[in-house]
């Protein structure tokens, strides 16, 4: 079954996450993704802490064969080749890739693509129907374009800290990089659309990805402006301020979470719970009077879940169909059995040690009906592919190669 992007060739000149995440979705739909890696500092994740080796996973490189965890789950599918673009020879044997390529990603700052030759204008000198992403802290314009960003800062400086968290806490960054896994995924849609515009009307272009811009599009579908009108905190830990309730609550044994977005999931919470009469009490049954009175409903829920273990709660607001789930720990969400059933679970292969490691890797999120979508090779060594692209793609002889490789332009194995 082929892939959807098979046949599309993209130069990915990014690092770290944002850019990785965006080229990683495209391997896993198909697209041929190059890694243009630095022949003398590579891939800063390559050989990065944590490692996977044959000696398990550590912080410390215990053998020659360990590998970064980041580097084997998000260099998945792609090929590596190393060339350095600071050289003149290195970077005009770039520019013949980008002859033959239909995208190219980079996560630079602001104007430092640019500086090296390799900005968009460049780009499409050499091809006019390239689509060029950028993926940046702030963007390519605005007056704190050139501010350098991590996911802890954009996280911060779009409010996102400021509403994680239980009221009166400190500021909270959410458990995971969201700000860099957000931009990755809006740099693929981004591309995708720019290749479907590419393919209708001919005309490629770049397009302009910020972390900052696609973290605060997604929070704020939430009233946060509202929030002081309405008297609410920012905070409001686990709950959704327009459902009541909607929380996590303690069990005999743990944790679980559950809600009402309906009225129909208050009255079957009601019976689950016993408390049938409430359902005509003038003020439970109405859900702007929960919303301003949420602490007294979330006391009723809790002190029904308090009575029983997390397996029956749950069994009984299944059975009730009321939205619900386990507080699941990581060691328990590597052992539910819906994400294996889904092949969101994949052992990660190390190419030094020749083996599948302990860590695991995300398979692909999307299941299409008449296509694949998988990550099919695993991370490849520094370089593997040198000789092999820069003779199909770019045109390059093999004395060519041999005499960029003698001066560090490139690294061929």
């Amino acid at each position: 079954m082929e892939k959807i992007l098979a046949g599309t060739v993209v130069l990915d000149l990014t690092r770290f996450f944002s850019g990785p995440q965006a080229t990683l979705f495209l391997a896993g739909l198909g697209a041929e993704v190059i890694k243009i890696d630095d022949p003398a500092t590579g891939d800063p994740t390559t050989f990065s802490p944590p490692f996977a080796g044959p000696e398990g996973v550590s912080f410390d490189r215990r053998t020659h064969a360990d590998m970064g965890i980041a580097y084997l789950k998000r260099a998945r599918g792609k090929k590596s080749v190393g060339l350095n673009l600071k050289d003149p020879e290195g970077l005009a044997a770039f520019m013949k890739l980008v002859r033959s390529a239909d995208v190219v990603v980079d996560n630079f700052s602001s104007g430092v693509a640019d500086r090296l030759g390799i900005g968009y204008d460049a780009l499409r000198e050499r091809n006019p129907q390239i689509v060029h992403c950028s993926l940046t802290g702030y963007g390519s314009t605005g007056s704190e374009r050139h501010l350098k960003a991590y996911d802890l800062m954009v996280q911060a400086a779009v409010g996102m800290m400021s509403i994680t968290g239980q009221p009166g806490s400190p500021p909270a960054k959410a458990g995971s990089p969201l700000s860099d896994a957000i931009a990755g995924t809006f740099a693929a849609m981004g591309i995708l659309a720019a290749l479907l515009h590419r393919n209708r009307t001919g005309v490629g272009q770049s397009v302009d990805v910020s972390m900052a811009d696609c973290l605060f599009a997604l929070m704020f579908d939430e009233p946060f402006d509202c929030y002081d009108s309405l008297g609410l905190p920012l905070r409001q830990g686990n709950r959704i301020m327009r459902f009541s309730p909607f929380n996590a609550y303690r069990t005999r044994d743990g944790w679980i979470v559950a809600g009402a977005a309906t009225q129909d999931d208050w009255n079957a919470l009601l019976r689950v719970m016993g408390k049938e009469d409430l359902a005509d009490a003038p003020k439970m049954n109405s859900l702007a009077w929960r919303l301003a009175n949420n602490a007294a409903v979330d006391g009723l829920v809790s002190a029904w879940t308090g009575r029983f273990a997390s397996a029956e709660v749950l069994r009984r607001l299944n059975e009730a169909k009321v939205p619900c789930s386990p507080v699941r720990e990581i060691g328990d969400v590597m052992r539910w059995r819906q994400l294996k059933e889904r092949d969101m679970m994949a052992p990660l292969w190390n190419p030094l040690a020749g083996a599948a490691m302990q860590a695991q890797g995300p398979g692909f999120p999307i299941k299409f009906s008449a296509s694949k979508a998988s990550y099919d090779a695993p991370a490849p060594l520094p370089g593997q592919h040198s000789r092999e692209v820069l003779v199909d793609l770019g045109g390059l002889s093999a004395e060519e190669i041999d005499a960029l490789a003698e001066r560090g332009a490139v690294s061929a194995p």
